[in-house]
């Protein structure tokens, strides 16, 4: 069960914890009201770079009467440093909860209250990320103003904070007037099939967002229906997120209406279809619209339902397609035939993929060692990942000698040779296509091009 919004302090009682959780799809009513004390002006004029946004914080937190939370005293008081360093162009403020190597004490809604209104006059911030905290529907009615009102902030990280329906409506309905977001990420949140009917609505006015990342949202099929019709006139966007909707039935209806769609659009450069329950029919109808396609650079089709029948059509298309360079077939089931049915196109015809992921698709000695043979003809595939398929010692000879000889940089595989008794044995180390989605290094890399190597190869709408 959700929680029960915070309410700012001062403000009136709103009924039950239901009723202040409907309270955003109205007006509502547990917006702070202006401060009307002489204090508040003051405040007000802390709000340029010179006077220090942790002192800002600090001084709306106590006239308010809010809790000072330590982790954005401590992010607020870095970003100070930097700007007396000289470094105060394009920030990106980092206040994600999944932060292992500082202590934390994730953000609530109030919390966001507070640092939206230091936010909304500091120009010098274009990027802000508060994934994995507990904004809820309340976090995202500020969220909405701040995106409202600083028009500098082209990077808006929301990931996992709660937000329903409600919360995804005030973000979406705010962005039809917004020219300057240029990367949203909502992953995670659960705005369901209601909320997604209002970003889908919202493409259809904005032409500015470049990157809509709405994976693990709780998509229906009418939603999913009404991106790729809404794709097929915006001109905007640039990369798409629509991994694992919730769909019923077996005919495949989203796969056939986003083929409709790569028919039709010349702009989208990366499109996520993960969880998409995609059989060989719904590769079928993407390979069929790839054909007409000029502009897809990114495919993921990863955790779905793929055999090697699949791989014909897929082999096929890109015999003649000369876009694509990147592909995320992991986590489906494409065996030997499918493994040296890609070799076989990628050995004589193509010369555009880049990377290629066959992690977990049970593929045994034959079907890798084939893939390995294509890279030392094909000098443009440069990335290749294997890790969770059958090994056999002409498998780790193959990919040791690639590695080796040098053709294979150790950054752009997950696996790495060692020797035991004479004999060449593969270990997996952390590189990939985008290992990093979700989660974030404890090492202090939260982006690094070995672990994200589809996000450096295609970088569209990247955060600043």
């Amino acid at each position: 069960m959700a929680a029960q919004p915070p309410r700012p302090v001062g403000e009136r009682s709103m009924g039950s914890p239901r009723e202040a959780d409907r309270a955003p799809a109205r007006s509502p009513a547990w917006a702070p009201t202006q401060a009307r004390t002489p204090g508040a002006a003051l405040v007000g004029q802390r709000e340029s770079p010179e006077s220090g946004l942790q002192e800002h914080y600090s001084n709306l937190c106590m006239e308010k009467s809010q809790k000072i939370n330590p982790f954005i005293l401590r992010i607020l008081q870095e970003v100070d440093e930097e700007i007396k360093k000289g470094l105060a162009a394009g920030i990106t403020l980092n206040i994600a909860g999944n932060n292992r190597l500082v202590p934390v004490e994730r953000v609530t809604g109030e919390d966001f209250w507070i640092l939206s209104r230091i936010l909304k006059n500091c120009l010098y911030i274009n990027g802000l990320d508060v994934g994995y905290n507990l904004l809820s529907d309340v976090g995202a009615y500020y969220a909405a103003k701040l995106v409202q009102k600083q028009l500098n902030l082209i990077y808006l990280n929301l990931m996992f904070n709660d937000i329903g329906p409600e919360g995804g409506e005030l973000i979406a309905k705010v962005l039809h007037k917004n020219q300057t977001l240029k990367y949203l990420r909502m992953t995670g949140n659960k705005i369901e099939n209601k909320g997604g009917m209002f970003f889908a609505a919202m493409l259809q006015i904005n032409s500015s967002l470049e990157k809509l990342d709405l994976g693990d949202c709780d998509l229906g099929m009418q939603s999913v229906i009404a991106f790729a019709t809404v794709l097929t006139r915006n001109q905007a966007i640039k990369a798409i997120n629509l991994n694992r909707p919730i769909l019923y039935g077996e005919q495949e209806e989203s796969t056939v209406h986003i083929g409709r769609m790569l028919k039709e659009n010349h702009c989208l450069v990366v499109l996520h279809m993960c969880k998409h329950d995609i059989k060989n029919s719904g590769i079928q109808q993407l390979c069929d619209a790839l054909y007409l396609n000029s502009s897809l650079r990114y495919l993921d089709v990863s955790c779905n339902k793929i055999t090697h029948d699949g791989m014909v059509y897929l082999a096929d298309v890109l015999k003649s397609n000369t876009t694509l360079e990147v592909i995320d077939l992991s986590f489906n089931r494409i065996e030997n035939a499918g493994a040296n049915y890609l070799s076989e196109t990628l050995t004589s015809h193509n010369r555009s993929l880049k990377a290629l992921s066959v992690v977990s698709n049970n593929i045994e000695g034959e079907g890798l060692v084939a893939l390995s043979q294509s890279m030392k003809t094909n000098l443009t595939f440069s990335h290749i990942y294997i890790w969770g398929n059958k090994f056999d010692e002409a498998t780790c000879v193959a990919y040791s000698d690639l590695i080796q000889m040098g053709r294979l940089k150790p950054d752009n595989t997950d696996v790495e040779p060692f020797v035991v008794d004479g004999r060449v044995y593969l270990a997996e180390v952390s590189n990939g296509l985008k290992k990093h989605y979700y989660w974030t290094s404890t090492s202090g890399e939260s982006y690094d091009h070995s672990s994200n190597a589809g996000f450096a190869l295609v970088p569209v709408g990247q955060q600043p």
